[in-house]
């Protein structure tokens, strides 16, 4: 009942006791006592239907507090929700995960600790942890498995380093599983078979079959950054020729660029490499939103490759929507529309028939929101054994 109530935006106890498969005399018993027990609380009351006016339940605020980490390539993010998932307090900042584990786990200790101060909440009281890293993740273990844009990372016990400051349980998943994990949330599991992909310095897709994060057998099911596109392309961090990740990535993209304002295409692009030095991606994105035809030029390539890729996936998984996040989000409309002109040119017609591609509804959030699922749910399910 705990996990029916944490997964819905409020709920009457006639609906929990009708998803649970209560009787709601047995439905009412039970939401008395986990009142009682402090681990439901009132919400308020629905608009009335003509009756009397339902309350709404949710996870009691009594319970504790839950941290969230979203670590990007080059960035990362720490928050303290409430166990309904309200942001309580958020910072984020830029971070190179290739500087390796120690450093960047010190910072977030930091971090950690100066947001709860901030909201008055003592360690103690923290429930669980939930991360998000850009790498392969052994779930069962938290661990990084060979991570290409991480290697000192590999086999690092991140449970362990935490465990210095906090007692609360720790969950380790790859960051786009966690991005599905915040939109299937956001959703109330209302869809149930779908992909989130990031496009940023990396490529990866979460897989959401039949309302779970699907990990595969060994927590590397959706690693399609790694899927080839040119047989005969540059050769990727991986070993491979012809990545998707390294022929329309965040990296890719803004060298693609380069190579386009060095030929004399671009005056603007030109420019900002004068003012600004290497280009990155929000640079693309930036000239691309003010109509500059090279970096249009670039980002159809881009989003062409990565529709061209996706196509394989939509045929395989028939999912209902793609949900595309990370930096490429910033780039606008143009990058999604290319990649739906090379998904529906190149999926079966059953395939693509619902099929609805756009941008994660949750945005740059995901993965913070993601990582406050993570930990809750994985808290409730070792409630649940216990």
């Amino acid at each position: 009942m705990l996990d029916h109530v944490f997964w819905s935006s409020g709920i009457s106890r006639d609906a929990l006791a009708a998803v649970s498969s209560y009787s709601k005399s047995r439905a009412n018993a039970a939401v008395a006592e986990l009142l009682e027990q402090g681990l439901l609380e009132p919400t308020g009351e629905l608009a009335s239907t003509g009756g009397r006016r339902a309350e709404t339940l949710r996870l009691s605020r009594g319970l504790g507090v839950l941290i969230g980490v979203a670590v990007g390539a080059t960035g990362l993010e720490v928050g303290v929700l409430s166990p309904d998932l309200t942001v309580l307090a958020h910072h984020s900042e830029p971070a190179d995960v290739r500087d390796g584990p120690a450093p960047v786990l010190s910072r977030i200790r930091a971090l950690m600790r100066e947001l709860l101060a901030r909201c008055g909440v003592p360690p103690r009281q923290v429930i669980a942890i939930g991360i998000g890293l850009p790498g392969p993740v052994d779930f069962d273990t938290g661990q990084l498995v060979n991570p290409p844009l991480m290697p000192q990372w590999d086999a690092y016990s991140i449970r362990d380093d935490l465990a210095a400051d906090f007692s609360a349980p720790v969950f380790v998943d790859n960051d786009v599983n966690v991005m599905a994990l915040g939109e299937l949330w956001r959703m109330q599991r209302g869809l149930q078979n779908f992909l989130v992909v990031k496009v940023g310095t990396g490529i990866g897709c979460g897989v959401v079959c039949h309302g779970q994060v699907y990990r595969g057998a060994n927590g590397s099911a959706g690693d399609v950054g790694h899927i080839c596109v040119v047989p005969d392309g540059p050769r990727c961090h991986c070993g491979n020729l012809g990545c998707v990740e390294t022929l329309a990535a965040g990296p890719a993209i803004a060298r693609m660029a380069t190579e386009a304002a060095e030929a004399g295409q671009s005056p603007r692009l030109a420019r900002l490499i004068a003012e600004r030095g290497p280009l990155r991606l929000q640079d693309v994105a930036e000239a691309s939103r003010a109509g500059d035809m090279a970096a249009n030029q670039v980002v159809q390539r881009a989003g062409a490759l990565v529709g061209q890729m996706l196509a394989s996936v939509v045929n395989f998984f028939n999912p209902s929507h793609v949900f595309i996040g990370g930096g490429i989000t910033r780039v606008g409309p143009l990058f999604l529309a290319a990649v739906r002109q090379s998904v529906y040119h190149r999926s079966l017609a059953l395939s693509t028939r619902h099929l609805e591609i756009q941008y994660t509804p949750l945005g740059e959030r995901a993965g913070l929101i993601g990582a406050g699922v993570l930990a809750m749910q994985e808290s409730l399910r070792q409630m649940e054994a216990a």
